[in-house]
């Protein structure tokens, strides 16, 4: 249900406007007659896979709004639009977690930390480092809040948010390097934060599941390593040439457009085969074992399945969990449709199994 708080730290305006879009969207949803005529109109099997009805709603409603193209807006305003965004359709956070805020040292000045633990959790515990997405370009450690505490209450774990810099103002490779530097800093004081350092995680959402890949590669030779890597519908070759780019081009919240949009402002010139922009071109694959999420309604799918098969190529554990009826950013979604809610619980429990 959507209910609970919206965020007090945005704007009056925001603020309104987010509350008064939670209640439309739950009118909507909470009218069969309505939701069922909604969801005929983006009703649709794309390579025997059927779309979620509750995200059939969704997006026949973002076919009116178009709030998910953000190309006409500055980085700021996109900003602000997403962390409004998702507010509107994430699951209130859990109770019980315990969050402080850090800073520490970064390869061009502080890194702001969030961390979070469960009020009873033992010590030490599993740890989850998460890097949030949004394309490098959008995202927060407070637009990722509630994931963040979900994974801390279903996982009994304790997880650290990285808010790394974000382009065009702070381009390629800045955002891999504040990632780098703060999950090595997290695995050096492991022992002080309460975790077990051979039982940490780096885990991460679409730019996020990038930055987690790349964690994965430049820790190759550091004396601890992650123990898995866990990425959330990744970003991983910025070529945006696979066939889901055409397959899901448009009419999916995120398109090949905004793709390009995204990678235009962190990538800038540089080769978007360089492997600390697109993994999937490392010449050597991690050897982190990964769980890799992949929505299949999504122009992202088939490059998260040519990883994983690069990955089991060169002897890495794979486990790979498909989202037939899912769209790109479903962990973000969970206040809005019960199986991206449900998708997101399972993750997180096969994480922890695999910690």
């Amino acid at each position: 249900m959507l209910v609970g708080m919206v965020d007090q730290s945005i704007g009056p305006f925001l603020r309104a406007r987010v509350a008064f879009e939670r209640r439309g969207l739950h009118f909507v949803l909470g009218q069969p007659w309505l939701a069922t005529k909604l969801a005929a109109s983006r009703a649709a099997r794309v390579d025997g896979q059927t779309l979620d009805s509750e995200l059939a709603v969704m997006l026949a409603l973002d076919d009116i709004a178009s709030r998910s193209d953000l190309r006409g807006l500055s980085p700021k305003q996109a900003r602000a639009r997403v962390a409004g965004e998702v507010l509107v359709v994430d699951a209130p956070a859990p109770a019980g977690i315990v969050s402080a805020d850090r800073r520490i040292p970064g390869p061009a000045g502080e890194i702001e930390l969030r961390t979070y633990t469960p009020a009873d959790v033992a010590a030490p515990s599993p740890g989850v480092v998460y890097i949030h997405g949004g394309g490098w370009v959008t995202g927060s450690i407070e637009t990722h809040d509630g994931l963040c505490r979900r994974i801390a209450a279903i996982g009994r774990c304790r997880v650290v948010s990285v808010e790394y810099r974000l382009a065009p103002e702070h381009p390629f490779p800045a955002a891999a390097e504040d990632s780098v530097a703060a999950a090595r800093w997290v695995l050096a004081n492991a022992e002080e934060l309460g975790m077990e350092p051979s039982r940490i995680a780096v885990a991460g959402d679409s730019a996020g599941g990038n930055l987690s890949a790349v964690v994965a590669l430049k820790t190759r030779a550091d004396a601890r390593r992650p123990a898995l890597q866990v990425l959330l519908y990744p970003a991983l070759d910025g070529t945006c040439s696979s066939p889901s780019y055409t397959t899901f081009a448009e009419r999916y919240f995120l398109t090949a457009a905004m793709c390009d949009w995204y990678y235009a402002h962190y990538a800038g010139t540089t080769d978007r085969k360089t492997p600390d922009l697109s993994p999937l071109f490392a010449p050597e694959p991690s050897d982190v074992p990964a769980l890799i999420s992949i929505a299949c309604w999504d122009p992202l799918r088939d490059e998260g399945r040519a990883y994983a098969e690069r990955l089991r190529k060169a002897g890495t554990p794979v486990v790979v969990q498909e989202l037939p009826d899912l769209v790109h950013g479903f962990a973000l979604m969970t206040g809005a449709c019960r199986r991206a809610r449900e998708a997101t619980e399972s993750l997180i429990r096969t994480m922890m199994q695999h910690l």
